[in-house]
């Protein structure tokens, strides 16, 4: 079910509803880019989960608002305000890649109703102490990042040019990004359902602008707006070994930063790897 919920301050919030009607509340929060049809299991496999998958376009992708100047942290408020649109009160957060570090905002900010999040191939915070954070980066995110740190006009001309460039032939841009994986992930996205998911995905993303792109990327280069050693709530960290968008140490330093968190990191996996374990961590999420 597609739907749009109002916000306190009047922003428009795109989201799906689907999964299981009756089945425990997750939200599953997407990459960067990424929306709302980013990678999910099938509605077969969530009906058989029992999980009821909410899915939203963060603030700047596909139908949703933007939030100027938005931090890592506002997420928290964006997911409480939809749960209370739905009529949810608990649930779980799971997220994937740009997705994953706004799931630790909310366990961090929302403690009273996140059961569980899960934190799969994440960044850690640029700031982070002792971690070398360019280190086994690709080169495209190095440079996106040290635009950053130029400045938001910086980030906007570059990824204004990449995000043309995508919406132009979506498929193709999909399978020049193929070519430079490692082979692990080539073999994922070699699969064609996966590649017709990741051109829509990208395509309806970045349909409106590079907006959210930008914030996303803005927001992981300053402060998330949010203490990690003040979680209390279940947390899960997968990570594949190999991977090169965002490099393994990135879990393994939040893995020492955030209570009793539970840290899977895979051999000859690699940023697509959490595609494959997805279902078992939101059978985790609902557990």
């Amino acid at each position: 079910m597609q739907l749009t919920v109002r916000t306190s301050d009047g922003r428009r919030l795109s989201i799906n509803d689907g999964g299981h009607p009756a089945g425990r509340p997750v939200f599953l929060l997407h990459g960067t880019p990424g929306s709302r049809f980013g990678p999910a299991p099938r509605e077969r496999v969530l009906y058989q989960l029992g999980v009821r998958l909410i899915t939203f376009d963060r603030p700047g992708y596909g139908d949703s608002d933007r939030l100027p100047g938005r931090t890592v942290s506002a997420a928290a408020a964006d997911v409480r305000q939809i749960a209370d649109a739905l009529g949810i009160g608990r649930f779980a957060v799971v997220g994937r890649s740009g997705g994953a570090p706004h799931a630790l905002a909310c366990a961090a900010l929302l403690p009273d109703r996140t059961t569980r999040a899960a934190a799969l191939v994440s960044l850690a915070p640029r700031d982070a102490p002792g971690l070398h954070w360019f280190d086994g980066m690709t080169e495209s995110n190095v440079r996106e990042y040290v635009n950053a740190a130029i400045g938001r006009n910086r980030v906007t001309v570059t990824l204004g040019r990449r995000s043309r460039s995508i919406l132009a032939d979506p498929a193709a841009s999909v399978a020049e990004m193929a070519g430079g994986l490692p082979e692990s992930d080539r073999w994922i996205v070699a699969d064609a359902g996966i590649q017709d998911m990741l051109v829509r995905n990208f395509a309806e993303g970045l349909r409106s602008s590079p907006d959210g792109w930008v914030d996303d990327v803005m927001a992981f280069s300053t402060g998330w707006g949010f203490d990690l050693g003040r979680i209390n709530t279940p947390v899960k960290l997968w990570h594949g070994e190999d991977d090169i968008f965002a490099p393994v140490e990135h879990t393994r330093w939040l893995g020492r930063h955030i209570p009793d968190a539970e840290v899977e990191v895979e051999r000859g996996a690699a940023h697509f790897g959490a595609l494959r374990v997805l279902t078992r961590v939101l059978s985790w999420a609902v557990s």
